[in-house]
């Protein structure tokens, strides 16, 4: 097969590396590797288009999406998913230390549409009960002033997200004008006046899956729906390609002899991930991430920063819905 030659822009993860590095081919393609931190690629990607295949954002895609934007389609290879009970911040003694407090609340997020905030206000909405309505929502950047929205949003009625253009959330957090940060980057502050909400946020993620099912999933990989439609082969030798790697990483911390990665007690962590998710603890594919995949959906929607609700299915590059079995 003559190769084709493809842009890819994404971080350096330990399970994607082996397809960036060239040890696990892509079938037909040669890929042309760009490691380019997350806030960039998304932007330079969504906005500009400038490879062919990159990492995204799972909450400005879907919003994209439900526009009929469809000038990119995702690939259901999952490079980073994260539970975010973390990524609650609060003032030191500013007297909040139960998520049912922050009803009636002033809560910041860099930006409404953020993957990460989508989840946590999901979990604030059905695990704590706080309305999206009782809080007083601001927009600004988490640790500099001026970041705006990258899609438009479809706020439900009654659901206000004031934009704060000359401040930023940490410096709003610690004088007392928020109550509450949800942000994906820790603010500035944190450990010097600003603390997690959830002290012990390892023990509630883990009871949150138990409850749940949800592994939240933060960026997918996607490529320009044009290179998919003229080599419409390639998004199947992706997600092969990509699964490969996926398992060679997971063999590296399975691997005791030798210390593939600079921490200790690895291969009881990789035991505790097992335990908890069954043997493919990194799932790729609708099907094995339809619970998460649903409920991400479900929120988005209901927050308004899909425009419609979307099915799963209508994300990815419908060669990837399927597969065969002999």
């Amino acid at each position: 097969m003559t190769q084709i030659q493809l842009s890819i822009a994404i971080g350096d993860y330990d399970q994607t590396r082996d397809v960036i590095s060239g040890r696990v081919a892509v079938e037909g393609v040669e890929l042309i590797p760009s490691l380019v931190p997350p806030e960039e690629v998304f932007h330079r990607f969504s906005t500009y288009l400038e490879w062919d295949i990159s990492e995204v954002p799972m909450g400005r895609y879907a919003s994209m999406r439900s526009q009929n934007d469809n000038r990119i389609t995702a690939i259901p290879v999952f490079v980073s998913r994260v539970f975010r009970h973390s990524m609650i911040y609060v003032r030191d003694g500013g007297g909040i230390t139960r998520p049912e407090q922050l009803r009636g609340t002033r809560i910041g997020v860099p930006e409404w549409a953020q993957t990460a905030a989508i989840y946590m206000r999901g979990l604030l909405m059905h695990d704590a009960e706080v309305p999206l309505e009782s809080v007083h929502w601001v927009q600004a950047g988490v640790n500099m002033p001026g970041r705006e929205e990258m899609v438009k949003l479809k706020l439900p009625e009654n659901v206000t997200c004031q934009r704060i253009r000359d401040r930023s959330l940490n410096e709003m957090l610690l004088a007392g004008d928020l109550d509450a940060v949800l942000s994906a980057r820790p603010p500035a502050g944190f450990g010097n006046g600003i603390r997690r909400l959830y002290g012990d946020f390892e023990q509630a993620e883990e009871a949150y899956y138990r409850k749940t099912g949800i592994f939240p999933i933060m960026h997918v990989l996607a490529a320009r729906t044009e290179v998919l439609e003229r080599h419409p082969w390639v998004a199947m030798n992706l997600m092969k390609a990509f699964e490969e790697a996926k398992q060679r990483s997971i063999m590296r911390l399975s691997d005791i002899t030798a210390s593939h990665f600079p921490l200790a007690w690895i291969r009881p962590y990789t035991d505790r991930m097992r335990s908890l998710f069954g043997e493919d603890f990194w799932p790729y594919g609708v099907a094995k991430n339809r619970t998460t995949l649903e409920a991400f959906l479900g929120f988005a929607c209901e927050q308004g920063v899909c425009h419609r609700r979307l099915p799963a299915e209508e994300l990815f590059s419908k060669q990837t819905l399927t597969s065969y079995k002999v």
